[in-house]
C-alpha cells in the first residue's frame, strides 16, 4: 500500500487510484499525466488522491513495484549459476518490457527525493537483490550480488535515458553475467 494502516474503504480507493494511474499512463504518457487527471479517472477528488499518493513519481514507483512483484518469475535450480543468473536477467527485463509506458516513467521517478519514492526505491532494489540471490543459491557471494544489482540498475538507467532499448539491455546483461561470474561455476 502507498500508505500503511488503511481501512478497507481506503484500500479500495488506493486500488482505484492505481488502476486509474496505469490507465492514464498508458493513455497519455508519463509527462502529460498528473495526479489530478488520475483522480478524475478514478472518480475521486484531487485532495483524496494526494492523501494516498505524494506525487506522480510516487504513483509511478508504486505501479512499478507492483508490476515487478505481481508475477512470479520462474526460478529454476537447473543449470549453472551463470545460466540461472542469465535467465533471471532476461526474465526481469522481459517483465519490465511488458509495460513500456511504465518503464519510461519509472526511471526519472526513482531518481526523485520524495520519501515515499525513496522507500519504494529500496524495496525495488531489494527485490532485484533477492532475485539474484535466489539464482545464485546458498553460495551467493555478497560482493557478486552487489555488482549484479549495480549492473542491472545501471542498465535500466541506460534504457531509461534512451541510450539503448530494454531488449538490448537484456542481451548486454546476459554478457555482463559472463564477465561478472568468470571463474565461478
Amino acid at each position: 500500500m502507498p500508505r500503511q494502516g488503511l481501512n478497507p474503504r481506503q484500500a479500495e480507493t488506493v486500488e482505484r487510484l492505481l488502476a486509474a494511474g496505469l490507465e492514464e499512463l498508458r493513455a497519455v504518457g508519463h509527462e502529460a499525466l498528473t495526479v489530478r487527471t488520475v483522480a478524475q479517472r478514478a472518480g475521486v477528488s484531487p485532495a483524496t488522491a494526494y492523501t494516498y499518493l505524494a506525487s506522480k513519481n510516487h504513483l509511478f514507483a508504486e505501479l512499478f513495484w507492483r508490476h515487478l512483484t505481481s508475477a512470479e518469475l520462474t526460478q529454476t535450480a537447473a543449470g549453472t549459476a551463470v545460466q540461472r543468473l542469465q535467465a533471471t536477467m532476461r526474465a526481469l527485463t522481459a517483465r519490465i518490457v511488458e509495460e513500456p509506458e511504465l518503464a519510461a516513467a519509472v526511471t526519472p521517478a526513482l531518481l526523485g527525493t520524495d520519501p515515499d519514492v525513496a522507500r519504494l526505491r529500496l524495496r525495488i532494489g531489494a527485490e532485484f537483490l533477492s532475485r539474484f540471490e535466489s539464482a545464485l543459491g546458498d553460495q551467493a557471494d555478497p560482493g557478486v550480488l552487489e555488482v549484479l544489482v549495480l549492473t542491472f540498475s545501471g542498465a535500466l538507467l541506460q534504457a531509461g535515458m534512451g541510450l539503448m532499448t530494454y531488449d538490448q539491455i537484456a542481451e548486454r546483461l546476459v554478457a555482463a553475467v559472463d564477465v561478472i561470474m568468470r571463474g565461478n561455476p
